[in-house]
């Protein structure tokens, strides 16, 4: 299938811009994807001097042709749109409505085209301005006018990066080609000096370079014509390349950009201002970076992986916590990598602001998976300490049990923080922090409280056996008293001096068995 050139009529004659069928045609040739590898070259000529005819033999392009046999007439227009065929780099052609037609000296104005020669110098790297040979060195005839209109409206160019003129003159004649080149160079100088807002400004600070070509009849001598074209399209091969037909590449502008450029250009010289290039390239790149956030977050808030991670309505599995912090991210990375590849033409100091904005919004979009994630974490942890606390109470009774407790929740907060580490995402914000603190304050909280209770609780169970203990090894004591009654036994643990008195015989190491005895039941 051969390539098409999907050319539009871009400006209507009316002005009109038809900014659907320059989207359409940026999509369609997917010229947002050539970065800066891209150049445009407008056309710019009195009506009838074939303008349309040369683009189409160096590009490719289809854009109407005048038919020579109904005579002269306005066949373009406004400005068309076209892609060059067969040439790299991409190359955008445009043709501009003729100048000097009857068609618009019957309205008594030249102010299209005044807005078409700044339109195609704002827009284009290379500006062919399409001459009769006849016409050079005459005052009154086309040429003079044409430089004057071209030659004003660079006037009202600020900063804008320098543009190659080439002059193409048809229909050479017997006159020699340097002395035509001579003549048009006079007449350049003395337009420009009669054009110049101030002596300060030169051509030098608009142009790159002017240059001159000549051609033969297209008709009569098409043969010699079609030679000269072939060698003239080898010129816009590589013509961004260093030495090539475009020259200084300094201050282009990214692909992606063209149509708000096309868009914000046409609408200030419509509104009859000067054109700030600068001021207005600040713009398109302030508006395009921005735009490529918002798409990138929108592709976020889209994306399956995150979705699942802000429902967070099923228990997680073990190990995911860590598959949270990597496939976090991971995603987040990539939606900020595109965004980088995308920007990366535009002003650094643009592109890194709508980043970091582009970055916290994300973080925002993304920050309630994370909160709900160091919750979980929380409740795992918590869980975990009180299935250790249990079988600690049932496997370390004994000396050592409150240590062991307090060893416990340490082991716990340490296996939180790792959780809290294999969970963050490398990019956070403050907030994020401030989180995962209080989040670890209150799982503190919530162990010293359950170390608290089970300590008391431990306490409380050993007392009541020591008692329990003491009371049983009491009652063995005093059951050891031979020949004694309840009440005698109880005599003797309590006072064996009367007992003694009393005839109760006992012995010595009965007496010290009773000694043990009531000292138990004091302590008791």
């Amino acid at each position: 299938m051969a390539e098409d050139c999907c050319s539009f009529q871009l400006i209507s004659g009316a002005g009109v811009l038809n900014m659907e069928g320059l989207e359409n045609f940026t999509r369609t040739t997917n010229l947002a994807q050539r970065r800066l590898s891209y150049a445009a070259v407008a056309i710019i000529g009195p009506q009838s001097s074939g303008k349309s005819t040369l683009l189409n033999q160096l590009f490719g392009t289809n854009f109407t042709m005048m038919d020579a046999y109904e005579g002269r007439g306005q066949t373009t227009q406004g400005i068309w749109i076209g892609k060059g065929i067969g040439i790299e780099p991409f190359t955008i052609a445009m043709d501009v409505e003729g100048s000097d037609s009857s068609e618009r000296g019957q309205d008594g104005t030249t102010t299209f085209e005044k807005r078409s020669a700044l339109f195609a110098l704002a827009i284009a790297d290379i500006v062919i301005i399409n001459m009769w040979c006849h016409d050079i060195g005459r005052e009154h005839a086309a040429s003079r006018p044409l430089l004057k209109t071209v030659f004003e409206a660079m006037t009202r160019l600020f900063g804008a990066r320098k543009t190659t003129l080439l002059f193409v003159l048809r229909d050479q004649t017997p006159t020699p080609l340097e002395r035509l080149k001579h003549i048009l160079r006079r007449d350049i100088d003395q337009i420009w000096a009669a054009a110049a807002k101030s002596k300060a400004q030169t051509l030098g600070d608009f142009l790159m370079w002017v240059e001159s070509i000549a051609l033969h009849n297209f008709l009569y001598e098409k043969e010699r014509f079609n030679e000269q074209v072939a060698l003239l399209r080898r010129r816009f091969i590589h013509s961004i390349s260093p030495g090539g037909l475009v020259g200084d590449r300094k201050d282009v502008q990214p692909a992606s950009g063209f149509p708000l450029r096309v868009e914000q250009i046409w609408k200030t010289i419509k509104e009859n201002k000067d054109l700030d290039l600068p001021a207005l390239e600040v713009m398109v790149a302030t508006f395009r970076c921005e735009q490529i956030a918002k798409e990138k977050l929108s592709r976020l808030k889209l994306d399956e992986d995150v979705l699942t991670w802000l429902a967070m309505s099923k228990p997680l599995e073990s190990g995911q916590e860590s598959e949270f912090g990597k496939k976090l991210s991971s995603i987040l990375e990539k939606y900020l990598s595109q965004y980088d590849m995308e920007t990366m033409d535009y002003e650094e100091r643009i592109r890194k602001d709508k980043r970091q904005q582009l970055e916290t919004e994300a973080l925002q979009f993304v920050y309630p998976a994370y909160a709900a994630m160091l919750q979980h974490l929380r409740s795992t942890a918590l869980k975990n300490f009180k299935t250790r606390l249990e079988k600690t109470v049932k496997e370390r009774r004994g000396h050592g049990f409150e240590a062991f407790v307090d060893s416990c929740g340490r082991s716990i907060m340490l296996e939180f923080k790792k959780g809290c580490e294999d969970a963050t995402i490398k990019k956070r914000v403050n907030g994020w922090v401030a989180e995962e603190v209080k989040v670890k304050d209150r799982l503190q909280l919530e162990i010293e409280k359950l170390k608290s209770d089970k300590k008391a609780e431990y306490k409380a169970e050993k007392k009541k056996i020591k008692k329990e203990k003491i009371k049983k090894g009491a009652t063995t004591t005093a059951g050891v008293v031979a020949g004694g009654t309840g009440g005698a036994a109880m005599t003797l643990v309590s006072d064996p001096v009367t007992a003694s008195a009393t005839g109760l015989g006992v012995s010595t190491a009965t007496i010290q068995l009773i000694d043990i005895a009531r000292d138990i039941f004091r302590r008791s």
